[in-house]
């Protein structure tokens, strides 16, 4: 069963010139291979995201510009986690359910998923996360 300490911070390797730094995904640094990639942006600050877990896809979130936070429950236990990094990115494993809020003036959220969009993998309800977590 997945819980919080499952949640983890990479690293994303980030090249620095004084021309402006330069990061790269490639190889081995997300342990899945990316299959969708999709940004939210122009986020009203009062505004939240997500509200959902996945049964199977894998998920990295990536502050690109600006910041935001991330609301995480395994069912349990509960962490937020800032995001304002463009060369970290919080990888979020199947059965975390998240929220996303706190969004600055600005901020570009990419998420790089391991699958493509199947409503079937989303679980909407936050009762309906709790029953498949056993709660």
């Amino acid at each position: 069963m997945t819980t919080i300490e499952d949640l983890k911070i990479i690293q994303i390797p980030k090249i620095h010139d004084p021309r402006g730094n330069l990061s790269v995904i490639e190889g081995d640094v997300l342990p899945y291979r990316i299959e969708r990639v999709y940004y939210l942006y122009d986020v009203p600050s009062d505004a939240a995201r997500g509200g959902h877990a996945h049964k199977e896809q894998l998920e990295c979130l990536i502050a690109l510009s600006g910041s935001f936070s991330v609301l995480l429950d395994d069912g349990t236990n509960q962490t937020r986690v800032g995001l304002n990094k463009p060369n970290q990115g919080l990888l979020i494993p199947t059965g975390i359910w998240r929220s996303l809020d706190d969004f600055s003036s600005g901020a570009v959220c990419l998420v790089l998923s391991s699958g493509r969009f199947e409503e079937a993998d989303y679980i909407r309800e936050y009762a309906d996360f709790l029953t498949a977590k056993g709660r």
